[in-house]
């Protein structure tokens, strides 16, 4: 078992009840149930590696001090053979025990054993989990609030595939339903500018590209020949996107019908941006398994599929010609519409009919949604209408995201240096490095807000978190460069045990506990846990390398088991990384 705190722990508990047999076999506590005792580590050191509340819990079943239960269960309790060297008793009845030195060389030995795998577990025991994440609009550029989604998405769904489930990264493509009208209506209004008097004059002047959408921009405010509607998309990308099928097509499509014209150009436009959100997406280390597109779900009729069953159910009714949902009878405060009297579905009809092929028709254990905060009250609608389908809604989880502040020399951003525009995916990653731009929007739990400090992210010193653990990965390789320039090879194996400085002790502790920081992760889809796990080794490594010297340890024995367990630190470090997807440099 490469989880070696936890098989400890589980050695512990039989350990102790073996101690509570033999009170009873000998007369000394009675012959009772045994309730429950838990087994911790402690978060203070000097209070042993592991504590047990046992003679607390058993105090009034046994009618004795919970002091006096301890004191027994110390002297009975036979140690011998096991991973732990020694138990006292402390306070009014607490148990605490002292790992041996052997079990903190076998920490060593195990990640030098796994390698690369060290940290895997089987927490999730192969069950199919389906992660979907960013699912931006594809009508428009990702915002930041995508980038945070992206980085929590993509490292939570390595977490789970490290914790042993069969993990799946998916991007739900809205290609269908009001944004794509409205995305059909930008782009025609915008070609029909161009293609009018004024617009051809417009591109005759301005024969830079973007001098041209910044010109024809200015040209849309209120009572402009250009004027836009309100329910419209404005970005200079729409613009953009109708003067390049222009100069491909041509102004044919001008005299068209405005519904052939709409068509043609969304046909056009949409695989670019969808195109668009893959290739950037990419660069940013994220590759998904699925893109699956809403427009299957129309062309299929799962949205009339899944009103009609509500109906035939009776959890949906007709009132002035809409279909309402009874959401009142699964605790919320009111019904809402699914059909509206003109014979489209709410926007919710859709996620329903999504999520129902999510855990019904392909069947996942597990789907988890990386969400903006303001879905709070979409997640209990959409849970509501499952139940209501007979979907099992246990399996749905949602992980709310809060946004981010943008900070540059200490004042909010909004707007790219380069460009002007507001801050998106892609101009922030021509900012910052992507390794920090992963970090950073792992600091923290996915429902808490923080402050992104861009100047920070680039800064190469010990107060920009990613690089201060980067350098100690490069430190380590620095320093295995360096014995080999004199002649000292990392050896085979050593005798950990030599390892009993508090330095050493406190950094193989924090190597033993990285599987059960990729459960806590899994189980509390909180990749956060990782980058503050790597923080914490960092900064154990750089106190154990200041304080215990590898080539001059004062005996060959020594520097050999200190030479292999910085050799075990780097491989934790990359493990760590690799899961986050962030780069392991060997020199900085």
């Amino acid at each position: 078992m490469s989880d070696l705190i936890k098989s400890a722990s589980l050695q512990l508990r039989e350990l102790i009840i073996e101690a509570l047999g033999r009170l009873t076999s000998e007369g000394i506590a009675p012959a009772v149930p045994l309730p429950d005792f838990t087994v911790e580590i402690p978060a203070d050191k000097s209070h042993g590696d592991f504590a047990a509340n046992t003679a607390m819990v058993c105090a009034r079943a046994f009618r004795m001090p919970p002091r006096k239960i301890a004191e027994l269960i110390c002297e009975k309790i036979d140690l011998s053979g096991s991973v732990f060297d020694r138990a006292e008793t402390a306070g009014p009845g607490f148990i605490n025990f002292f790992l041996n030195k052997k079990w903190f060389a076998g920490v060593v030995e195990s990640v030098l054993e796994n390698g690369e795998n060290y940290g895997r577990i089987d927490y999730g025991k192969g069950k199919r989990v389906l992660l979907e994440f960013v699912s931006a609009n594809p009508t428009g550029p990702m915002h930041i609030g995508n980038a945070r989604g992206g980085a929590i998405g993509d490292c939570l769904a390595s977490v789970m595939e490290w914790a042993g489930y069969h993990a799946e990264r998916e991007f739900y493509v809205n290609d269908a339903g009001n944004q794509i009208e409205k995305f059909g209506k930008s782009l025609d209004l915008r070609f029909m500018q161009l293609c009018s008097e004024k617009g051809k004059s417009a591109i005759a002047q301005n024969p830079d590209n973007e001098m041209l959408f910044r010109y024809i921009y200015s040209l849309s405010g209120e009572g402009s020949d250009f004027e836009m509607p309100e329910d419209v998309y404005l970005g200079m990308d729409i613009i953009e996107h109708a003067k390049n099928y222009l100069d491909i097509s041509g102004d044919s499509l001008a005299s068209a019908p405005e519904s052939e014209r709409r068509k043609a150009l969304v046909d056009y436009a949409l695989p670019i941006n969808i195109a668009g959100l893959e290739r950037d997406l990419k660069k940013y280390r994220i590759v998904y398994d699925n893109w699956f597109r809403e427009s299957t779900i129309h062309e299929k009729n799962e949205t009339k599929a899944v009103v009609d069953k509500l109906i035939e159910k009776g959890k949906a009714y007709e009132l002035d010609g809409a279909v309402w949902f009874r959401a009142t009878d699964y605790g919320l405060d009111k019904d809402f519409v699914l059909r509206r009297s003109n014979g489209l579905y709410t926007y919710i009809v859709p996620d329903i009919a999504y999520h129902y092929n999510k855990l019904v028709t392909r069947n996942f254990d597990k789907a988890i949604n990386i969400l903006g905060a303001d879905h709070h009250g979409y997640v209990p609608r959409l849970k509501a209408a499952l139940t209501a389908l007979d979907v099992n809604v246990s399996k749905l989880d949602a992980v709310l995201m809060q946004m981010v502040r943008l900070v540059r020399s200490g004042e909010t951003v909004k707007l790219s240096k380069r460009s002007g525009k507001a801050i998106t995916l892609v101009t922030l990653l021509d900012d910052i490095p992507i390794d920090a731009a992963r970090f950073y929007f792992n600091l923290r739990e996915a429902n808490s807000q923080f402050e992104f400090d861009l100047d920070l992210a680039v800064e190469q010193s010990s107060q920009n978190p990613v690089f201060y653990v980067q350098y100690a990965h490069a430190r380590i390789c620095s320093l295995l460069a360096n014995l080999a320039s004199e002649g000292i090879e990392i050896p085979q194996s050593a005798d950990f045990t030599l390892l009993d400085n508090p330095r050493e002790i406190e950094l193989i502790r924090h190597i033993a506990s990285l599987p059960k920081e990729i459960e806590l992760a899994a189980r509390q889809y909180d990749p956060s846990r990782l980058t503050k796990y790597a923080i914490d080794l960092a900064t154990l490594f750089h106190r154990f390398y200041d304080a215990c010297s590898v080539k001059n340890a004062g005996n060959t024995d020594l520097m050999n088991a200190r030479i292999l367990l910085s050799v075990a630190v780097r491989q934790v470090l990359r493990n760590v990384l690799g899961i986050l997807k962030i780069t392991q440099p060997e020199k900085m």
